[in-house]
């Protein structure tokens, strides 16, 4: 948000320098991004003076030239050659002086330097109003008024003054400081003074012969509707002050009636609109919501379709304008206008919200109305409006003001303790200096009792409603850098469950990073398509669309939009993980339900000058679910075979009836969806179960063994349904003591196997912590298991 030194100072009595405003402004919790001086024309006008021709002779060496000699208020006349037709002597003129830049308005700035023109010495230049940025004539120099006086700057006499604009970062909150009035109600309080609102004493309706009716259909959208009518003016280009006010901010000047308006928004924060009287179909103005998919062209030329939650200001036919957010095409007022139907109201802020999120309008007004404006300012924005369109483009007050205000806002009445506050604050502030404080912001308080004071707040201070509220207002005010840090700091021990989940979570996370999974974090918002199971799925009430109206069930669906998003721009290769919550409505109640997901796609290993790429498959995913239960503590767990819809195939790790970790292979049917044509492996962590089993686990800690481990290796004929995980489950039932590690390195699957046989070739590690094996407690063991694996899972060991 822009706000003007200059224009400040039309609020509130400012002596301090615009880099001393700026740190206040800071203080009072308006932080001032930067301070940008800005000139009324390029240049300022500095280093040119008022001067008198005192002679004009003819160049000797050229017809067109003229030799004449310049007072600019010097010890001694300057002697200038100019080449104007209109220069004589006895004018007031404009003179740069050796040394000044000149920044014509067309071509680059140049240095004035003393030269000599066809042999006769030049110590400066005759300025014509294009040279100087001042106009767009170039027929002569600039003739001033005879009582102009000679020697003062050119910027004193054309009362040029620099203005210095500060780029606020204003927070959602302080809708009461989007204005310079605003600005100026915290600057009044700071410095202990008062601010002055516009002079509205002179308003008066001329005649009643322009009125025009309004209604209100929608009174919760609209509480207040304040309009007036102007007739007989005259839209034309603005007088130079107020173009100058609203481009100092950045704003493009249109037409008088135009301008007035944004120059009264800016300045009290109150939006208005102005329509052309003779562009109301049947003299009649209604404030209501359309049917769903009407058209509507807006300023910009674009036809939108309108919801039916859209408010609009409508005439007796159709629609005129977005209410509180964007005009019409066809109701504007241009330069045919001569009849102004002038508009300032109060709109509902959500109301206002969606419609601007619905149809990607952003605009001076939108961002003001979503914010809270004060229903309590309309009829004077409107009343000073009209004043000046009076002044700038002529015409009368044809109506009286209409002020449809049914349901009046009452003020926010509670009490708060002067005790709590210095509390919440960590200070001692006088009790009068708190009181004083709050009433210079326009809050009325009385006290109750010698502790506390009962306050009305004004309608203007939405978002002061409790006594942390109050709190923070007087903080801001007293400075933040007033209160003290005290030298003594206390502590104290508190006891945390363990694992801390923060901890826990970091662990984790450090080992995917380190091992070239990247953390991606997706919108707990997406869309209900997406959903398998519409009865536990939480809607939005208010959805700013349709892609974003439930919560999510899974994490796998909104990580393929990622896959997509990255596959689409060369990127396929990818490994992402993500802790998040899924959302549930189960029994009329709502579950969150932390998750951790775990997704691969692509190549496992880029192709190079050695080797070719290697696409990542469901192994490469069950190495890292395997690393982060072992890295868990997990030690203990059944696996099966997934039989999930989620899945096109997979395993689940569970204990008991908790399911820790399901992963597999992600079904075509939610790749199609997501628009996903590569394969793509995810794991489903339940976060909240691990974190459980972790807590419940017990911290063991072993020597390092001192007797060395054996390997031997089987290789077993086994049917095809046989797993892994099942002969190694009998393994370990055969010696828990001996037996420490299983695992395969070798399958085979083939026609020179016997129809539904598979190979596994397995190596076993076994070792006693208590001595050196000897070859028969090795031998006995080996045969045990043979033994127990031809008997369990009807293996033949192949020689």
């Amino acid at each position: 948000m822009k706000i003007s030194y200059n224009w400040l100072k039309q609020f509130v009595q400012i002596d301090k320098t615009p880099q001393e405003l700026s740190l206040i402004l800071t203080n009072v919790g308006l932080e001032v991004e930067s301070v940008e001086k800005v000139q009324p024309v390029v240049g300022g006008l500095e280093g040119l003076v008022i001067g008198e021709v005192l002679t004009c002779v003819q160049h000797p060496n050229a017809d067109r030239l003229r030799i004449t000699t310049v007072n600019v208020g010097g010890k001694e006349n300057l002697q200038i050659v100019c080449g104007a037709p209109n220069v004589g002597s006895g004018q007031k003129v404009v003179v740069a002086t050796v040394g000044t830049t000149v920044y014509p308005l067309e071509g680059e700035p140049f240095k004035i330097k003393e030269s000599k023109i066809r042999g006769e010495l030049s110590q400066g230049m005759i300025c014509a109003e294009d040279e100087i940025g001042l106009g767009k004539s170039h027929d002569g120099i600039m003739i001033l008024a005879e009582d102009t006086e000679v020697g003062i700057r050119a910027k004193d006499h054309f009362k040029m003054e620099d203005d210095f604009v500060f780029e606020i970062g204003l927070t959602p909150n302080r809708a009461d400081a989007a204005s310079h009035l605003g600005v100026a109600r915290d600057l009044a309080a700071y410095f202990r003074s008062e601010y002055e609102m516009p002079d509205i004493s002179a308003f008066k309706t001329d005649n009643e012969n322009l009125v025009i009716p309004v209604e209100v259909e929608d009174l919760e959208a609209c509480p207040r509707y304040s309009s007036v009518t102007i007739s007989g003016v005259t839209v034309k280009e603005s007088p130079e002050w107020l173009k100058d006010k609203l481009k100092v901010i950045g704003l493009r000047p249109i037409n008088n009636v135009v301008d007035i308006t944004n120059y009264v928004l800016h300045g009290l924060g109150q939006p208005l609109h102005a329509f052309d009287a003779n562009k109301i179909t049947g003299g009649k103005v209604i404030v209501k919501k359309v049917a769903e998919g009407t058209p509507f062209i807006t300023l910009d030329d674009v036809e939108r379709k309108l919801r039916a939650d859209d408010l609009m200001i409508c005439n007796a036919e159709a629609p005129m304008c977005i209410a509180g957010v964007f005009g019409g095409k066809s109701s504007g007022v241009d330069t045919n206008t001569q009849n102004v139907f002038l508009e300032s109201a109060y709109f509902n802020s959500v109301s206002v919200r969606k419609t601007s999120k619905r149809h990607g309008l952003k605009t001076d007004a939108s961002f003001r109305y979503e914010r809270g404006t004060d229903p309590e300012i309309t009829v004077t924005a409107l009343k000073y409006a009209a004043l000046l369109i009076k002044e700038l483009a002529g015409g009368e007050i044809s109506s009286p003001v209409a002020d449809i205000y049914p349901n009046h806002i009452k003020p926010f009445e509670f009490e708060v303790s002067y005790t709590n506050i210095n509390k919440l604050i960590g200070a001692n502030i006088p009790s009068a200096e708190i009181k004083h404080i709050i009433t210079a912001l326009g809050i009325s308080a009385t006290n109750t009792s010698d502790d506390t004071l009962a306050l009305r707040v004004p309608s203007f201070k939405v978002d002061v409603t409790r006594e942390c509220d109050i709190t923070e207002e007087v903080l801001r005010i007293y400075g933040y850098n007033n209160i003290e840090i005290p030298s003594k700091v206390n502590a104290s021990l508190s006891y945390s469950i363990k694992p801390e989940k923060e901890n826990t979570h970091n662990v984790i996370a450090d080992m995917l990073a380190a091992n070239g999974y990247a953390e991606i974090m997706c919108n707990s918002l997406t869309k209900s398509a997406y959903s398998k199971n519409l009865d536990e799925a939480v809607f939005i009430l208010n959805p700013l669309s349709s892609d974003l109206n439930v919560m999510r069930q899974n994490l796998l669906m909104p990580a393929l939009e990622s896959v997509a998003y990255n596959q689409n721009r060369k990127n396929a290769d990818v490994k992402f993980y993500e802790f998040g919550k899924t959302y549930h409505l189960i029994n009329e109640k709502y579950v969150e339900r932390p998750r951790l997901l775990l997704l691969i796609s692509g190549a496992k290993q880029s192709e190079q000058w050695n080797h070719n790429a290697k696409p990542a498959t469901f192994y490469n995913l069950k190495s890292a679910v395997d690393a982060i239960i072992s890295r868990l503590g997990i030690t203990s767990y059944q696996s099966e075979a997934l039989n999930d819809e989620n899945f096109a195939y997979g395993i689940k790790y569970f204990r008991g009836d908790k399911t820790l970790v399901s992963f597999g292979a992600v079904s075509k049917a939610d790749r199609k969806v997501a628009d996903v044509n590569a394969e793509v492996f995810y794991a489903d962590f339940d976060w909240a179960v691990l974190l459980d089993i972790v807590r419940k686990n017990k911290i063991v800690h072993k020597d390092v063994a001192k007797y060395p481990q054996v390997r031997r290796d089987l290789s077993l004929l086994i049917d095809q349904h046989v797993t892994f995980d099942t002969l190694k489950g009998i393994a370990f039932k055969t010696d828990k003591k001996l037996i420490k590690e299983v695992g395969v390195f070798d399958v085979y699957v083939g026609d020179k196997l016997p129809e539904g046989k598979k190979s596994y070739a397995l190596n076993f590690i076994l070792q006693d912590e208590e001595q050196t094996l000897t070859d028969k407690q090795i031998e006995h063991t080996m045969q045990k298991l043979i033994a127990n694996l031809t008997a369990q899972a009807g293996a033949e060991i192949r020689k």
